[in-house]
């Protein structure tokens, strides 16, 4: 591919400018600059993994390291696409290389076939974001540490059979936001009770500077449930926080997620660890009805298509510095086919 010089708009080349020509109408060129410049560390290459990636390296970022030390499964058949049939074996970060690259060769793609708990502090800080999936609960406290004290914007993410989550921590984040401008009516041009009421005129916009300030992963997941205050916030909040407490403490238990070829055995345990997690959080077992774990099992390639999409979006914003950002929690239910955006940590 023959690189043309950056003599088009705004010091983007023309082959980029039309390449991303859509996504500067809707986001801005300003945006885009900014999304071109980054950086982004991708860790877990399973069905969610290959939906974050597709959507980044559409997006038109920088760089996009995808790192993963596990092996291609007869699981990972099931959504992951960037996958080439009769790759079961490889690395799954190595075997995704191909595909991913060619959905856009203006960004650097690369594959990390290492394991994520043997990188040094100073390999996260090359980076302006890092995406995790597949972590357990202590690497994904442990990072998103080293990501709040380098100022790295911070994600993690899941998908376990019908439910799928996305957390974030973007530090202190500044962002501008378009808003429809603001007209009074002059007296005395129209009757009637709406007459005082401010008009919203859609033809014009006006950007406002916003900045928001989130809290730390290890914080979102130790709220404390037995003040007063919590328990009146407890109605409100999502099961799925507390179905996510269960799964990640049976990831750090079994070093996996529930398989349904052990299904009898995994469902016993996740029941187990239901009674266990919340107790210690002081929450009443009704929060799970026994029939949660019917449907925490494999990966759904829908639900990863809908998480994932959230993600990279949520990623998309937080580097082009565009539009508000979900703070800090989103859970979607696939069997209600809903998603609902939480605030949770210390008040």
């Amino acid at each position: 591919m023959v690189e043309k010089e950056e003599g088009g708009p705004g010091g983007i080349s023309e082959e980029e400018a039309a390449q991303y020509d859509r996504q500067i109408r809707l986001w801005g060129l300003e945006a885009q600059k900014r999304l071109r410049a980054s950086r982004v560390l991708l860790v877990g290459m399973k069905g969610l993994g290959a939906e974050v990636a597709k959507n980044l390296i559409l997006a038109g970022v920088k760089g996009l390291t995808m790192l993963d030390h596990q092996q291609v499964s007869q699981e990972d058949t099931r959504a992951q696409f960037l996958i080439p049939v009769g790759s079961l074996g490889r690395n799954r970060a190595e075997a995704s290389l191909e595909r991913a690259q060619n959905l856009n060769p203006m960004v650097d793609v690369k594959a990390d076939p290492e394991s994520v708990e043997n990188k040094p502090e100073e390999f996260f800080t090359q980076f302006d974001a890092v995406c995790l999936t597949c972590c357990s609960r202590d690497v994904m406290v442990k990072i998103d540490q080293i990501c709040h004290k380098n100022s790295i914007k911070f994600f993690t993410g899941d998908v376990f059979g019908y439910h799928g989550y996305m957390f974030a921590n973007l530090g202190e984040h500044e962002f501008v936001e378009e808003k429809t401008k603001v007209t009074k009516v002059s007296p005395g041009v129209e009757d009637g009770p709406d007459t005082k009421k401010a008009k919203l005129d859609s033809s014009e916009t006006t950007m406002v500077k916003k900045r928001v300030v989130f809290c730390q992963l290890k914080e979102a997941l130790a709220v404390d449930w037995s003040s007063e205050k919590a328990k009146a916030a407890l109605k409100r909040t999502t099961p799925d926080y507390f179905l996510l407490q269960v799964l990640l403490k049976f990831r750090t238990d079994k070093g996996r997620d529930p398989l349904p070829q052990s299904y009898a055995e995994d469902s016993k345990l996740l029941l187990q660890i239901r009674s266990d997690v919340l107790d210690s959080l002081g929450v009443s077992m009704d929060l799970l009805p026994d029939d949660f774990i019917s449907y925490c099992f494999s990966e759904m390639a829908p639900v990863c298509a809908v998480v994932g999409g959230v993600l990279g979006q949520e990623v998309v914003k937080a580097l082009s510095q565009r539009d508000p950002p979900h703070n800090n929690f989103f859970f979607f239910d696939g069997i209600k086919g809903n998603g609902i955006v939480e605030c949770l940590g210390p008040k």
